[in-house]
């Protein structure tokens, strides 16, 4: 039995709202055994690492993100000119996702990966699309993922746009082997069970009902929920009422797609009959804040209606602190009733999604929840108490406090380093970024 101790804490969580002062917190293999005063003591053997005083919190966990996003950072592909929302997919994301290939996937996924550690994120749920090509592309997440310690979710955006129904097929199929792998992977237990499935779908607008008919199927095979776009443009609602007659969430409920393990991103323009179901089946949206503002497609006014409400990047890097603010200013500059306290909840949210698919208690400092810690080297100028630890994040911490990262009870990040060099690997991402860069501008 490996037992670490982490003494002389600053120990916060987000919910239930608490802050304890000069404490020890045991942890043993992957999961927190004790929080109290003294435990050095009580664990001679133990290793011994000294937070002097650190933060030390639950981890932040991205409930949206797109890995396969990477390398577009400072693209300079030729992008033809995308005045909406529709032709900014068309024009830079359907192509980039087009792109990319084996080698270009990987380097993303770690890069994305590694820069989540880095912003303190313990977990990411990702969403991944390359249609050129999809049997094995989960995998190579997953390897991503692997390298550098991170937990996360991933699964594939099954989709008609390029392809039709062959495309539909490729992507449900990706899906379902994907979730075997891991299911397999765990059962063997020579890798840390660190990576989960979802079936993933692109949006609505993109799915016709065939398509549903798979993800239902495939959901029903493998056990995991669905992670999908919804009302992120008001494009969206209109070709379901369109094309179907029917309300977003209205039409996917018809396929027994909504349930507790469903993820919903954006949903800016949900009806109330949306909204009513997704409560009722407790389901979860992810809001994206700073994606809204950034692709101009306006502002979710239904935050307050929402039960379970989660927070994602949808692609924007993996920095929640950032996010969690984003979420905050942006609700109070539409005239919102919410204070830090609901976002920080929000936040806190992640680990209860990861709970669900997980099959493992997430999000507390308390006796057998999984160990993934994010330590933050944070000196607060106001008393820190479970009243305002919400506006010491909202105004004050951030993801350049974040000192370590600790995954499943291992330090994957430790005093601002990866156990591993870095450098290389952002290295060698430039040159696949720029390969990357030169078959986008190749296609039609």
């Amino acid at each position: 039995m490996s037992i670490v101790i982490l003494k002389n804490a600053t120990a916060a969580q987000l919910h239930p709202a608490q802050v304890w002062e000069n404490v020890d917190i045991a942890i043993v293999n992957d999961k927190i055994l004790e929080v109290g005063s003294g435990l050095s003591q009580c664990y001679p053997q133990a290793n011994i690492k000294e937070m002097h005083g650190r933060l030390v919190m639950p981890g932040m966990v991205c409930c949206h993100n797109h890995f396969y996003s990477g390398l577009s950072r400072g693209i300079l592909a030729k992008i033809a000119p995308s005045p909406d929302f529709i032709s900014t997919l068309k024009h830079l994301w359907w192509r980039l996702d087009r792109a990319l290939d084996e080698e270009s996937l990987y380097y993303s996924g770690l890069i994305c990966a590694m820069e989540a550690v880095r912003s303190g994120c313990t977990a990411v749920i990702d969403h991944h699309a390359s249609p050129n090509f999809i049997a094995g592309s989960l995998s190579q997440l997953r390897n991503a993922f692997l390298k550098v310690g991170l937990r996360g979710m991933t699964c594939f955006e099954t989709t008609d746009r390029n392809g039709g129904m062959r495309e539909l097929q490729a992507g449900v199929q990706e899906n379902i082997r994907f979730a075997n792998e891991v299911d397999a992977a765990r059962e063997k237990g020579v890798e840390p069970y660190l990576v989960e499935a979802h079936i993933g779908a692109h949006a609505p607008f993109t799915v016709p009902d065939e398509g549903l008919m798979m993800l239902r199927e495939a959901l029903q095979a493998t056990g995991c929920g669905l992670h999908i776009h919804a009302a992120e443009d008001s494009y969206d609602v209109s070709h379901s009422h369109h094309h179907y007659g029917k309300d977003l969430l209205v039409r996917l409920a018809d396929f027994d797609l909504i349930d507790s393990k469903t993820l919903i991103a954006h949903g800016l323009y949900l009806s109330d009959a949306d909204l009513k179901l997704l409560n009722g089946r407790d389901a979860f949206l992810v809001h994206n804040a700073r994606s809204n503002m950034n692709n101009h497609v306006g502002y979710n006014a239904h935050l307050p209606q929402v039960y379970n409400l989660a927070l994602g990047t949808d692609g924007i890097g993996s920095d929640m602190f950032e996010e969690m603010k984003f979420a905050f200013f942006k609700h109070r500059d539409a005239g919102g009733p919410l204070w830090p306290d609901s976002f920080a909840r929000a936040l806190y949210n992640g680990n209860t999604v990861l709970s669900r698919n997980f099959n493992a208690r997430f999000g507390r400092l308390e006796a057998g929840c999984k160990a993934d810690l994010t330590i933050c080297d944070y000196l607060p100028p106001t008393p820190l108490t479970a009243e305002n630890i919400a506006g010491h994040i909202a105004f004050g911490l951030g993801s350049n406090s974040v000192h370590s990262v600790m995954v499943n009870g291992e330090m994957i990040y430790e005093n601002r380093r990866f156990p591993f060099d870095a450098a290389p690997i952002f290295q060698q991402a430039q040159r696949v970024a720029e390969k990357m860069w030169q078959r986008m501008d190749a296609l039609p």
